[in-house]
């Protein structure tokens, strides 16, 4: 079924009234809004990408359920993502083979029907100050910020990190799409925004593996897709830059970032993150010395990270 289509003299798309999810994104590109006056700018509509998230959507759509609306498009879940999705009112679900992080967001953001949008990954949740936060900024008046940044907090082997970068990391997560996006990078997307950017108080909790089987199945994927990517900018390594990049990387995030004061967790993330920068440009020196080398990575895209 066609998702939506072009009214002789109209713009934007309209939905089809008589529709039913999961649907299928056919057009590219394509904007879709409610008609009529009922849509103000204060309105939010929450974007999600998923692939077999029955693990941790419900946390994720609780901590959402009270906003306008919620997009998720999916990439071909064979687990209980959907029926988990089908029991919020709000929740429209789409479908479109996953091609990329940036790709296949920026896809969810053109199906909201607001021009306010909130990116949420699967894996994450809003504490309650921030929730209270994006309350208070609905119904507050129109600003002049094109975003606003939110504070993520990592939660790893059970621990939700307080110290060092992990514990105070700031993204841009509610936007204007009229005024920004999401850039194109395979993996590690951004937003990108043309104006001012304010910041909510609160925090997203993210819990991005469920455990180390789950974080290395990531690693692999993340991994190959960033070497492929670095390839592809003609970026090239040594072999003494990657002898070199563990113990230094790990010197990095266990010391100059603290955490050496998240415990053991804190101890854990360290050494495999800076085995993650290894083997990221082990995978590159990999690619760049093979002849008529292409960057293999099968963009599956599970939705957090």
């Amino acid at each position: 079924m066609v998702l939506a289509t072009r009214r002789a003299g109209r713009n934007p798309f309209e939905v089809d009234p008589g529709a039913v999810g999961p649907y299928s994104l056919t057009q590219e590109g394509v904007h879709v809004s409610y008609t009529g006056d009922s849509c103000s700018v204060q309105r939010i509509s929450v974007v999600m990408i998923t692939l077999n998230e029955e693990a941790n959507l419900i946390r994720a759509l609780e901590s959402v359920a009270w906003c306008d609306e919620i997009i998720i498009l999916d990439s071909g879940s064979t687990d209980g993502t959907m029926e988990i999705a089908s029991g919020f009112s709000n929740c429209r679900v789409f479908l479109h083979e996953f091609d990329g992080y940036g790709a296949q967001k920026r896809r969810a953001v053109d199906a909201a029907a607001n021009d306010w949008v909130f990116s949420l990954d699967a894996d994450e949740q809003l504490d309650g100050e921030l929730q209270d936060a994006l309350r208070r900024w609905s119904d507050s008046e129109v600003s002049d910020d094109a975003g606003y940044e939110v504070g993520r907090q990592l939660r790893f082997m059970g621990r939700t990190f307080r110290h060092g970068k992990e514990s105070r990391q700031h993204v841009v997560r509610l936007f204007d799409r009229r005024r920004g996006n999401f850039d194109d990078s395979v993996v590690h997307e951004k937003v990108r925004v043309q104006g001012p950017v304010g910041s909510l108080g609160g925090s997203l909790v993210h819990e991005s593996y469920r455990d180390l089987d789950d974080y290395f199945t990531k690693f692999n994927r993340y991994t190959t897709l960033m070497a492929g990517e670095l390839r592809a900018r003609g970026r090239k390594t040594s072999m003494a830059e990657i002898i070199l990049r563990t113990p230094w990387a790990f010197l990095q995030y266990y010391l100059l970032r603290g955490n050496f004061m998240n415990g053991f967790a804190g101890f854990v993330w360290s050494l495999l993150a800076a085995h993650y920068k290894t083997v990221k440009y082990l995978k590159l020196y990999e690619l760049n010395n093979r002849k008529g080398a292409v960057a293999e990575g099968r963009l599956d895209g599970d939705s957090g990270r």
